[in-house]
């Protein structure tokens, strides 16, 4: 996966930072995250969900609200109502410079957020929601101690998360004026509410709320022990994995390997999409995905077919490698093994029996750890030579071919 950084302008014509978070080769979908209340688009979950959809295809958008995280403005003069306008404007972001997202997820209030504007998303076809509440205003219980201040007064400085932050008055009066209701019962889009039992800043009953108001496809799925934020890794892994099952159902990821089993002993490759290069490969119950950069017109979601080839030759050199070193009992840590490939012209290469026109050429770096000998080392380099694929690709090979 790769990250670019990027930003656009949100409602009050301040610049918002933001990342998106790219599969490898052409995306085949486009999703939106909206982080939590007082929170940032780096928080660890938004992190790692968005890996997990990048490794499914999916790029996702996460970004920072105004006045938060990376992004410039007061964030005491925002509201319920303008992040729900900064959502609008990331959306518009992606539709002019990539797609209008499809997928819509919203953690905490800012699930709230990606709920009130979906409805002005045409586009999106799936909208998640991870410990969000029922109402926006039920944020205004971390101000319990604060608001009548903020009320006399027209602002207070709160302390949230261990920080501190100006509360206005014009902030509670927006998220309070808010309903959630109609535009759930509305949304005519897929619904994926998560939500934690044990959750003490958002309880379970806001979940069952949601759910109540939604029109189906809705889906609910338990979050266990998890805390509102998944701080835990495995909580926010548990959460990218369903919301990566999920999604299938109701966005198409065909650019992604379809499933299928080749006869024992076979290894069959078949296209994945006529109009591209991807090819699906199947060995054993085993799928990977073969692909050309998308300078050479492919969508690049897996190893080239000579990238394929140094891999073969890589990981059976270190397998011949270890095998040596644990018959021989040599007190080897750890194989690395790195494989480049080029065409090169005949009259470079010493050894090569012909002289003119380009050969393959394959260049092993091999990186041996442990408390090794001298000698030791100089073995295991001359074992490598002795790796099958080696001899292969150095040996005679007929290849026959059969159209069936």
């Amino acid at each position: 996966m790769k990250t670019e950084r990027l930003e656009f302008t949100g409602h009050d014509g301040s610049t918002l930072a933001a990342r998106l978070d790219l599969p490898v080769g052409k995306p085949a979908a486009y999703a939106l995250f909206a982080h939590c209340f007082t929170c940032s688009k780096d928080i660890p979950a938004a992190r790692r969900i968005a890996q997990r959809l990048a490794s499914l295809g999916i790029a996702v958008l996460r970004f920072d609200f105004t006045g938060l995280g990376h992004s410039e403005g007061e964030f005491a003069n925002t509201g319920f109502s303008s992040n729900v306008n900064d959502l609008l404007l990331a959306v518009d972001f992606l539709r002019d410079q990539y797609a209008a997202p499809q997928l819509l997820i919203g953690h905490s209030l800012g699930g709230a957020a990606i709920l009130s504007a979906a409805g002005r998303i045409p586009e999106a076809k799936a909208v998640v929601t991870i410990g969000s509440p029922a109402e926006p205003e039920h944020v205004l219980h971390n101000l319990s101690e604060h608001i009548s201040e903020i009320c006399a007064e027209g602002e207070a400085e709160v302390v949230l998360a261990g920080r501190p932050f100006t509360i206005k008055k014009q902030f509670i009066d927006d998220i309070s004026a808010t309903s959630l209701e109609h535009s759930v019962s509305q949304l005519k889009k897929a619904l994926l509410v998560m939500h934690a039992p044990l959750d003490e800043t958002v309880s379970l009953d806001n979940a069952a709320k949601l759910f109540q108001m939604a029109k189906h496809p809705k889906s609910f799925v338990t979050l266990d022990s998890a805390d509102h934020l998944l701080s835990r890794v495995e909580d926010a892994e548990y959460a990218a994995e369903m919301i990566s099952a999920w999604v299938q159902r109701y966005i198409d990821v065909g650019l992604l390997p379809k499933l299928m089993n080749a006869p024992e002993g076979i290894t069959r490759v078949s296209e994945a999409d006529a109009n591209s290069f991807t090819q699906d490969i199947s060995a054993d119950g085993h799928h990977l995905i073969a692909d050309e950069p998308a300078n050479y017109g492919g969508n690049y979601l897996g190893p080239t077919p000579y990238q394929l080839v140094a891999a073969g030759l890589g990981a059976c050199t270190s397998m011949t490698i270890r095998m040596y070193a644990r018959q021989k009992k040599i007190p080897l840590e750890h194989v690395q093994v790195d494989v480049s490939h080029a065409k090169v012209h005949a009259q470079d290469c010493e050894s090569c029996g012909q002289n003119g026109g380009k050969i393959d050429r394959f260049e092993r770096r091999i990186s041996l750890s442990g408390d090794l000998t001298d000698a030791q080392r100089q073995r295991l380099l001359e074992i490598a030579d002795r790796c099958p694929v080696h001899r292969t690709l150095e040996g005679e090979i007929d290849i026959q071919t059969e159209l069936v």
